[in-house]
């Protein structure tokens, strides 16, 4: 089941805050005008446990009362500031591992209206190398986090596990084979690969011996043995640092500008299930 959140927070927002707004100008006087009422026909006998009970809102205007502002709050940092995430797959190993919890910066890309998604300020956009979070074009509902490989007009190849951009490559340095942790482990014996992507230098995996899967590339990115393309306006090409395991723009084709979430920059918290808690994840910047 697809659950919005950011929906779910407006609309528990608007009703509490709703409830809130008629108590404070329509129902308020009135209510408590009957509460003293019945307070003074008690007279003397009134207990202050009766009193205070008497005095009590009634419950939905209590729970609106005290909700709202919590709803309100979550929703203006969720929408306009850092939002959370939970790392599902391996595709951007080795920077970062199933159950890594990272938290996203959601100014980097353009202030956006919940729901809508409809950017009211720009505030900045992608840049080679960033870790982005963005709504899978093929289906909005699912969050998706990549590497920027390509911005608008760059020229971008890749042949032979090896990256172009603008014709410049991207230079590669072997650090040996991988040997990773937990539900990592799979990816042990991987190719551990530091890559200098336009000057922004992150560790990836390459697995050797394995083909490319170009038979299920984008055709029209997909030329002479290669992927090479130019990457259009408002749009990005996307890639995950699992090479070899990731689906990616390779596969789906490219990020429109409005699907774009924000830019990862923190790993606040991991849980992988099964392997447990990993402490030395906990408060490492994403790069």
């Amino acid at each position: 089941m697809d659950f919005d959140i950011a929906l779910v927070l407006v609309v528990l927002s608007f009703v509490s805050g709703v409830i809130w707004l008629l108590d404070k100008f329509l129902w308020e006087k009135d209510r408590q005008a009957k509460q003293q009422a019945a307070i003074a026909s008690k007279g003397k006998e009134i207990t202050e446990l009766e009193r205070d009970a008497m005095l009590a809102d009634p419950v939905i205007i209590d729970y609106a009362k005290s909700l709202f502002p919590v709803f309100f709050i979550v929703l203006v940092l969720r929408s306009f500031i850092f939002e959370p995430f939970r790392i599902p797959s391996q595709s951007m190993m080795p920077n970062l591992w199933v159950g890594d919890f990272i938290l996203v910066n959601k100014f980097s890309y353009g202030v956006k209206l919940p729901v809508l998604n409809t950017t009211i300020i720009d505030s900045g956009h992608p840049k080679n190398g960033d870790v982005a979070v963005f709504r899978f074009p093929v289906n909005p509902k699912i969050n998706f986090i990549k590497r920027v490989i390509g911005i608008p007009g760059d020229h971008v190849v890749y042949k032979n596990k090896t990256l172009y951009i603008n014709d410049k490559l991207m230079s590669q340095t072997s650090l040996g084979a991988y040997k990773g942790m937990g539900s990592g482990e799979k990816m042990n014996g991987a190719r551990l690969i530091n890559e200098d992507l336009l000057g922004v230098k992150h560790d990836l995996l390459l697995v050797p011996g394995k083909p490319e899967l170009s038979h299920m590339y984008v055709p029209e990115f997909y030329k002479n043995g290669t992927i090479d393309m130019v990457v259009p306006e408002g749009h990005y090409f996307v890639m995950g640092d699992n090479r070899d395991e990731s689906h990616d723009g390779r596969f789906w084709g490219l990020v429109p500008e409005a699907n774009l979430v924000g830019k990862a920059f923190m790993i606040w918290f991991n849980w992988d299930v099964g392997q447990g808690l990993y402490w030395q994840r906990i408060g490492n910047s994403i790069e």
